[in-house]
């Protein structure tokens, strides 16, 4: 064992030591000597056991990621307590190894368990630490980051039928990235993003100290509710506010294509949708020629035709078109078709049916009429990709821009998600050409200065990191900074300094510390 651990490591460092500045192959051994005796062995995962690959690729979400020049994590670390992650980090700082995090491996580009660049790291894998517990009197939880929002809701229909909790459509998503960056789902416009829904949380900091809500103070607390994950420590559980929900909800999915009048109904979707009751979400998702509407409402299919009637005739709601269910229903219906049961909800193994590369925009003025049928031109093509659009308005715009680090508040109509998808039969250029062309020809109809963009949707393209002197710099990370955090990038910087001055915590998207001078 230990003989082809050293051999691994010797060719390891061979191939860094070409491309980029890495630490001793006595500081290689001396980190995964100083896991094994802090961590039982069953949990790490070296390059060189013959689970390495199968336990790296658990949660992968994209095989893009899944090649031979991939950069892989040195060793993988599959912790079941606090003290696990402690070590790793203290390891990690006292040999120079940095950590990567993951909880549910749907990091749009992969930093969670990869590099985008030649790099010696570690991977925590938290799918172990995945742990629900429901309070349904005070309707509050402690859940784990290694948790995915499929298993929280699920424990949360378990306790009661009439609570719930804000957060994303797509149940294989793990709780510790989806909390950090926001947490979008259909229940935003009545409570806001799963941030807005946080109490406490616990975080290994870059000394391997085990913090909380208070003793890891009101700056580094506001930074870790949106702020992206990766940047200030490993966060390990979060304690969020339940919210309540009726006993039965309305759901409705109706298709428009361009001959069916999609475009009108678009053109008046973007201003009525924000508008709308809170209790009231329709999204809209384009593919080829095609819109298609999807909506919860909180309430009956009788009040729900009501309100439609009266506020979006155009769409054309009928009884045929409702479906009553409870929320916990909903959430299989909505992702996984309505054939699917609650209990698939709990199934965290990943398709990896298609490659793909996505992008974002947020929306402040209605796109006319005009320039709507030139992006049905566009996605008409045989390359072509979708756009998934959520409207904002009620409880999501009434926040302060600086009330979390996530910014998109106020004034905000929808954000778009890009999406475009390939198979391995092709090398994805035509798709990704058409994504970034795509994403050039909405310039006049987004946000701009900056071009706003969710940090959930990761995108490299937005830019990267540079490193100087072994230190982030905030020059550079504002290119792509502002665009996710707008102005409240410089705060983060400096909870970073706070928190983490020497930079441990870094990736090709992480925030730089920015140190205040003394």
């Amino acid at each position: 064992m230990a003989s082809s651990q050293s051999l691994a490591l010797a060719v390891l460092f061979s191939f860094f030591s070409c491309n980029a500045p890495v630490p001793s192959l006595a500081s290689l051994d001396g980190f995964l000597q100083c896991l094994s005796a802090a961590i039982p062995k069953q949990l790490l995962y070296m390059q060189s056991s013959p689970l390495f690959t199968s336990v790296l690729v658990s949660s992968i979400q994209n095989p893009k990621f899944v090649t031979p020049s991939t950069v892989r994590p040195l060793v993988i670390v599959t912790p079941t307590n606090a003290s696990h992650v402690q070590a790793t980090v203290v390891c990690g700082r006292r040999n120079d190894v940095r950590i990567r995090v993951r909880s549910g491996g749907h990091d749009y580009e992969g930093l969670s368990y990869r590099s985008a660049r030649p790099e010696v790291f570690a991977v925590v894998d938290l799918a172990t630490l995945r742990s629900v517990n429901i309070d349904q009197k005070a309707a509050t939880a402690w859940v784990d980051s290694g948790a995915t929002i499929g298993e929280l809701y699920y424990a949360i229909s378990k306790a009661s039928n009439l609570l719930a909790f804000p957060a994303g459509l797509c149940p294989t998503t793990g709780v510790g990235g989806h909390f950090s960056g926001g947490g979008l789902g259909m229940l935003l416009r009545k409570y806001g993003a799963a941030i807005d829904n946080i109490l406490d949380a616990t975080l290994v900091d870059a000394k391997g100290r085990l913090l909380d809500k208070q003793t890891m103070g009101t700056d580094v607390f506001w930074a870790i509710r949106g702020g992206g994950g990766q940047s200030f420590g490993i966060v390990l559980s979060w304690k969020v506010k339940l919210v309540p929900v009726p006993p039965t909800v309305t759901m409705f999915s109706i298709p428009k294509s361009v001959n069916e009048g999609a475009i009108k109904i678009l053109t008046k979707w973007q201003e009525v949708a924000p508008a709308l009751p809170e209790d009231l979400f329709i999204m809209a998702i384009i593919k080829k020629q095609v819109a298609k509407f999807q909506s919860m409402y909180l309430g009956t299919c009788d009040t729900l035709l009501l309100l439609m009637g009266t506020r979006f005739p155009e769409l054309g709601l009928n009884q045929t078109h409702c479906k009553e269910m409870t929320w916990i229903q909903s959430v299989p219906y909505i992702y996984l078709g309505n054939t699917a049961t609650v209990e698939d909800i709990l199934n965290r193994t990943p398709s990896m049916n298609s490659f793909s590369k996505a992008t974002s925009d947020y929306v402040r003025q209605a796109i006319p009429k005009d320039a709507w049928v030139q992006i049905f031109t566009w996605l008409a093509k045989p390359e072509a990709g979708i756009m998934i659009m959520d409207p904002y308005g009620g409880k999501m715009s009434s926040f302060p821009e600086s009330a979390t680090p996530f910014p998109h508040r106020g004034g905000v109509l929808y954000n778009i998600q890009y999406m475009n998808f390939w198979s391995a039969a092709t090398d994805g250029s035509a798709q990704t050409k058409w994504l970034k062309d795509f994403y050039t020809l909405m310039v006049p109809y987004v946000s701009h200065n900056p071009r706003e963009a969710y940090v959930n949707y990761r995108d490299l393209d937005l830019g990267e990191n540079v490193v100087v002197g072994n230190v982030t710099s905030y020059q550079a990370g504002q290119v792509w900074g502002q665009k996710y955090y707008k102005g409240n990038f410089q705060r983060l910087a400096m909870a970073k300094g706070e928190v983490d001055p020497d930079d441990y915590f870094r990736n090709e998207q992480s925030i730089p510390p920015l140190v205040a001078s003394k």
